[in-house]
């Protein structure tokens, strides 16, 4: 096992076999390609994407399903090249989550986290079709999960 001090949950040891590699990054984060999946019985649905390069980024996100149950994935070619060969049915698809000071929470389905979990490699899949928006808001009942 190894351990990383994160900001969110201070020392936490992980599985290095169960990190996720973004062979792109993240937009906004490229130089960030390694990352654990944190969850936390208590705050279900919601996962954490934490970085192993940079203690203090973590993102947390939620299945883009418990978002809106029927959401449709959309991968381009480089997307899947970048999964790598193979990408299957089990892909995972996570939105990332926003909470602002002010305002509702959102989160982005526009660009889901799409994760291959035999490969443990990702991307953000950012959707050319502008069918869902990077601030969809998350009603109030949602939000207690």
């Amino acid at each position: 096992m190894a351990r990383i001090l994160t900001r969110q949950f201070g020392l936490f040891e992980y599985d290095p076999a169960g990190a996720i590699e973004f062979p792109a990054g993240l937009p906004g984060f490229e130089q960030r390609r390694r990352f654990v999946l944190i969850e936390r019985a208590n705050a279900a649905p919601v996962l954490f994407l934490q970085s192993l390069e940079a203690p203090e980024l973590c993102l947390p996100a939620a299945p883009v399903r418990s978002i809106d149950p029927q959401y449709e994935l959309a991968l381009t070619e480089d997307d899947l090249r970048l999964l790598g060969p193979g990408a299957g049915e089990d892909l995972i698809a996570l939105a990332i989550l926003w909470a602002p000071k002010e305002g509702p929470l959102t989160a982005n389905l526009l660009a889901p986290v799409v994760i291959d979990p035999r490969s443990r490699r990702a991307v953000q899949a950012v959707r050319m079709d502008r069918r869902y928006s990077h601030r969809h808001p998350i009603a109030k009942e949602a939000a207690c999960w």
